[in-house]
Formats: C-alpha cells, sequence, structure tokens
C-alpha cells in the first residue's frame, strides 16, 4: 500500500497517534474513577477518530488502487460520501 507510506502516511501515523492517546485517557478516567459521562464522552471522541481514520483509509485505497477514468471520479466521490456517512 504505497499510499499509505507516501506523504500522506505522515497523516495517517498523526491521526493513529492522537486516537492513542484518546484510549490511553478514557483507560485514565476509569481507572481514576471519574464521572461515567466524562468516559462516554471520550469513548464517542474515539469512536469518531477511529471512523473518520477507516474512511481516510478507504478513500486513499480505492483513489490509489482504483486507476478509473474520469467519468469513474463521480463514483468514487459518491462511494467516499456513503462511506462517510456510514461510519459516522
Amino acid at each position: 500500500m504505497a499510499h499509505i507510506t507516501n506523504d500522506g502516511g505522515k497523516k495517517l501515523l498523526a491521526r493513529v497517534r492522537r486516537i492513542r492517546g484518546q484510549i490511553d485517557g478514557i483507560e485514565r478516567a476509569i481507572t481514576e474513577g471519574n464521572d461515567c459521562y466524562a468516559v462516554l464522552q471520550q469513548t464517542a471522541a474515539a469512536r469518531g477518530a477511529l471512523g473518520g481514520l477507516m474512511a481516510e483509509l478507504i478513500d486513499g485505497h480505492i483513489r490509489h488502487h482504483v486507476h478509473s477514468p474520469t467519468e469513474r471520479e463521480k463514483a468514487t466521490d459518491e462511494l467516499m460520501e456513503i462511506v462517510r456517512s456510514y461510519l459516522r
């Protein structure tokens, strides 16, 4: 997956590190006995961030591995819109 290791890889790694930080924050909140609402809120944020990462990976995969002519570009964009909506 060359598109992951190219320049986009730095952005993906930054996303993964932010998600790791969110997960660590959830663990700390549980360990410290924080309010359940705060833990739920942190969990929802981490889930959203993970969904965003998944959408970015799928987008990169489709755009890199599907060598499509111009008329298929619209179809790819439409597919990504639906995938992003599904992953929210």
